[in-house]
C-alpha cells in the first residue's frame, strides 16, 4: 500500500556478549515497538534478528505518517477570565498570548465543574521518516546494558564499539547519525567468508542477501535449531546421542554466524575420571557438546560448533582434539591426586575455612550439622550410624583439588570419593544429595540420610544467619536463604517427613548456643519460611484466602499443613462453603465481643428455648465423633465434608435465634453452642477467612 512502509534497522558491532545477545535484541525490538506505539504509527509483522556482530529488527506495513490531531489546551475558568464588565483579565490575556492568538479566538468548554477557556490547535501528523531517528535513539538508549563502553575519539557509548548502521524505510535510507555512526543501506557479512559491504536495496532482501552473499544466518531461533539438528546428526554418525544442554546451545548460538558442527574424539583412558568432571571441562572451557551411549554412559567423542565453513574440517577437528586433551588431563590429575587420600582425611582442613565470621568455620558448621541431623533422625527413626557418617563427611570434598578446579563438582565428587573409599552406599549417595535440590525443579534427596543432612544444613544456615542479624533485605540474599527456605519445605513435604518445623528450628537454635544474638530468631525464621510457603501455594493455584484459613490455626508440620490446604480447597468448592464461612466469621465476631465476660464452657440443653438451638446442638453432637475420627486419621477433607452438613441448621439458627439477648444465662449458653461448632471447624482451619 502507498501509505505503508517496510522498516529495517541493523546496528553492526564488535562481538557482543553471548549471554546477553538475545536479551539485547528483544529489548531493542520492544524499544522500537514502544516508540512506534507512542508515536501512533501502526504496523503488523515485527521481528528481531541477532548474531554476534549485529542486532536488527524488521517491521512491515508501517504507517507512513501519524494521524492529524487536535490538541486542546485548557486555560483559566471563565469567572476569573473576565471582569464584571466582560473585559478580559490578565489571566485570559496571558493564556491567549501563550497560545499565540487573541482572546477572541479562544473557545469555551462547559463541564460539570464549571466553564473554562480552551484553545484547540490542529497539529498535522509527522511522517515516519521524521519520527524514526528519535525512536531509534531512545530504543538504543533504553537497552539493558549494565556497563557501556566508549571507543575512539568520540563520545558515543554502547555495549561494544559500533562499526555500521543500516536504517531503511522501503528503499530510502533514514537520514540520521546514531552512536557516532551515519545511517546507510550497507550491511556486512561473515567476518572471514564475506567481509565486504553488502548493499541492501530494499528491506525485503535483507535476510536472503545475508544468507547467500554474507554467509550469515541472521534469525537467532533458526540458527539455534539448525545447530541442534547438526549436533544430533553428528552424534548419530559416531553412534551416540548428544544430551543437549539448552543453556550451552543458547551460548553457542550467540557465538557463531555460520554454524558448522564438527566432531572430535579423545582417548578412552580419560573415561576413568568421573564423567561429570569431563563434561564440565568440555562445556565450561570449550563449549563442546558431549555424547553418550544407549545406557547414558559417556563416549570418548565431542562436538564443537565452528564459525567457519572449512574446506578441510579434519584440521579443525584435530585442532580441537589437541586443545581438549590437556583439559581432560588436568581433570585426570586432580582425580588421581584426590584419590590418594580418603574423604575423611580432608576433615581437619575444614577448620581453616570460615563459613561466616560470627558462625565459625566449616568444621564448626559440620559439628552443628551432625548434632542436628542426629536429633532429626531420632524423630524419624533413621539409622543413626549412617546418618552420623554422612553428616561428618558431607563437606569434605570441598577441600579436594577437583572441586577447587570445578566448583560444580561439589557433592558429586564427594559421592565418587565415598564410593572409592568403600563407604556404605547410602552414605556415598548422601554426599551428592546433600546439595539437593540444587535449583528450581531439581529433585529432592532420595535417601533418608541425604534428606536429613540436607534439611539440617539449611536449617542451621537459616537460624544462624538470621540469628546474627543478617536476614535478606530487598534483592540481597548472599547466603541464599530464600532458596534454603523453599528447599526445607520441599524436603519435608515431598519427602513425607512428618515433623514439626518449629521444633526443628528450636533444635537448630540450641546447636548454635551463644552465637545467636537475636532473641526472637526462631519466631522470625518460622515466619520467614511461612511466607515462602504461601508463595509456593499461590504458584500452585491455591487462593490466598485458603492459605490464610489454614495458617490461622498454625499447623507446624508442613505435611499436615498441606493436607489441610487440600481439604480447605475442596471445601471452598462446595455450595455450602460461602454460607458457612460467613456464619463462622459472624460467630468469631460474637465470641470476640463477649470473650472477657463469657464464663460458660459447656452447653446446657435445659436453657434452650427454641427448636433451632436444640436441632443445631444435636447435629453437632452427632457429627463430633465422626469428625474427630477423621481428624485422628488426618483425613481433613472428609472432616470438612461432614461439617458442611451443618449449613441448614446454622442458617435456621441465625434466621430465628437472637444470640445477644439480655438474659445472661441464655446468651452465654448460645455463645457456648456457637463456640462448640466453631471449635470443630478450627480443628482443620479458620474458614471465616474464606468469606469473599
Amino acid at each position: 500500500m502507498a501509505d505503508q512502509h517496510t522498516l529495517l534497522f541493523e546496528i553492526g558491532t564488535e562481538e557482543l556478549p553471548p549471554g546477553a545477545l538475545a536479551k539485547l535484541a528483544q529489548a531493542l525490538l520492544q524499544g522500537f515497538r514502544k516508540g512506534l506505539d507512542d508515536a501512533g504509527l501502526g504496523y503488523t509483522l515485527n521481528e528481531w534478528y541477532a548474531t554476534p556482530r549485529r542486532l536488527a529488527m524488521y517491521f512491515t506495513e508501517l504507517d507512513a505518517r501519524q494521524a492529524d490531531r487536535n490538541q486542546e489546551r485548557r486555560g483559566p475558568a471563565v469567572q476569573v477570565a473576565f471582569d464584571q464588565d466582560g473585559n478580559a483579565t490578565p489571566a485570559a490575556q496571558g493564556f491567549a498570548r501563550s497560545c499565540g492568538v487573541d482572546v477572541s479566538d479562544l473557545q469555551r468548554l462547559t463541564t460539570d465543574k464549571g466553564e473554562w477557556l480552551v484553545y484547540t490547535q490542529h497539529e498535522a501528523g509527522k511522517t515516519a521518516m521524521q519520527l524514526l531517528p528519535d525512536i531509534a535513539a531512545k530504543a538504543l538508549a533504553g537497552l539493558p546494558i549494565p556497563k557501556r563502553m566508549r571507543w575512539g575519539a568520540g563520545s558515543a557509548e554502547f555495549v561494544r564499539p559500533v562499526h555500521w548502521l543500516l536504517f531503511m524505510l522501503d528503499k530510502k535510507v533514514v537520514d540520521c547519525r546514531l552512536l557516532d555512526t551515519q545511517a546507510a543501506n550497507l550491511s556486512y557479512g561473515h567476518r572471514f567468508h564475506a567481509p565486504a559491504a553488502i548493499r541492501i536495496k530494499k528491506p525485503e532482501d535483507y535476510l536472503s542477501l545475508l544468507l547467500k552473499k554474507g554467509k550469515v544466518m541472521a534469525r537467532y531461533n533458526e540458527r539455534r535449531e539448525y545447530i541442534r539438528q547438526q549436533v544430533e546428526a553428528q552424534a548419530e554418525a559416531v553412534g551416540g546421542t548428544a544430551p543437549i544442554d539448552e543453556a550451552l546451545l543458547e551460548e553457542v548460538t550467540s557465538l557463531v554466524e555460520w554454524p558448522v558442527a564438527i566432531s572430535g574424539s579423545f582417548e578412552k583412558t580419560f573415561l576413568q575420571v568421573p564423567h561429570e568432571a569431563l563434561i564440565m571441562s568440555m562445556k565450561k572451557n570449550q563449549k563442546y557438546f558431549h555424547l553418550v551411549d544407549a545406557r547414558q554412559r559417556l563416549l570418548p567423542y565431542f562436538i564443537t560448533i565452528a564459525n567457519i565453513d572449512s574446506s578441510d574440517p579434519d584440521v579443525i577437528s584435530r585442532g580441537n582434539e589437541r586443545v581438549i586433551r590437556p583439559r581432560l588431563a588436568d581433570a585426570r590429575f586432580f582425580w588421581n591426586q584426590d584419590c590418594r587420600k580418603k574423604l575423611q582425611d580432608f576433615l581437619p582442613s575444614l577448620a581453616s575455612v570460615v563459613f561466616q565470621q560470627k558462625l565459625g568455620s566449616l568444621c564448626d558448621k559440620t559439628d552443628r550439622l551432625t548434632g542436628l541431623a542426629l536429633e532429626i533422625g531420632l524423630r524419624l527413626n533413621a539409622d543413626s550410624e549412617l546418618l552420623e557418617r554422612a553428616a561428618l563427611l558431607s563437606r569434605c570434598d570441598l577441600m579436594s583439588e577437583m572441586v577447587n578446579e570445578f566448583p560444580g563438582m561439589q557433592g558429586i565428587m564427594g559421592r565418587y570419593m565415598a564410593q572409592h573409599d568403600n563407604e556404605p552406599a547410602e552414605v556415598a549417595q548422601a554426599m551428592d544429595e546433600f546439595y539437593m535440590p540444587r535449583f528450581s525443579g531439581d529433585r529432592i534427596p532420595q535417601t533418608s540420610s541425604g534428606r536429613i543432612i540436607a534439611l539440617a544444613d539449611r536449617l542451621d544456615t537459616l537460624v544462624g544467619i538470621f540469628g546474627i542479624g543478617q536476614k535478606p533485605t530487598g534483592v540481597k540474599d548472599p547466603f541464599g536463604l530464600r532458596r534454603a527456605s523453599i528447599s526445607v519445605l520441599r524436603i519435608l513435604l515431598e519427602g513425607q517427613l512428618d515433623v514439626d518445623l518449629y521444633d526443628l528450628l528450636q533444635l537448630a537454635a540450641e546447636g548454635l548456643h551463644d552465637r545467636i544474638q537475636e532473641g526472637d530468631t526462631v519466631d522470625t525464621v518460622y515466619a520467614y519460611i511461612r511466607e515462602r510457603q504461601k508463595g509456593i501455594y499461590l504458584e500452585q493455584g491455591f487462593k490466598i484466602q485458603q492459605f490464610e484459613a489454614v495458617a490461622a490455626v498454625d499447623p507446624r508440620k508442613p505435611l499436615d499443613f498441606d493436607r489441610r490446604m487440600h481439604a480447605v480447597q475442596h471445601f471452598h468448592s462446595l455450595d455450602e462453603a460461602a454460607a458457612l464461612a460467613s456464619a463462622n466469621k459472624r460467630i468469631a465476631n460474637l465470641l470476640k465481643k463477649s470473650a472477657q465476660g463469657s464464663s460458660m464452657v459447656a452447653v446446657d440443653e435445659s436453657l434452650f428455648d427454641s427448636e433451632q438451638e436444640s436441632r443445631l446442638f444435636q447435629q453437632i453432637c452427632t457429627l463430633r465423633p465422626k469428625v474427630e475420627e477423621h481428624l485422628q486419621q488426618q483425613n481433613y477433607q472428609q472432616a470438612m465434608v461432614e461439617l458442611a452438613i451443618l449449613k441448614p441448621g446454622v442458617d435456621d439458627f441465625f434466621d430465628h435465634v437472637m444470640v445477644m439477648v439480655d438474659e445472661e444465662a441464655i446468651r452465654e449458653n448460645r455463645l457456648a453452642l456457637l463456640r462448640e461448632m466453631n471449635s470443630l471447624f478450627l480443628k482443620v482451619a479458620d474458614i471465616a477467612c474464606l468469606e469473599a
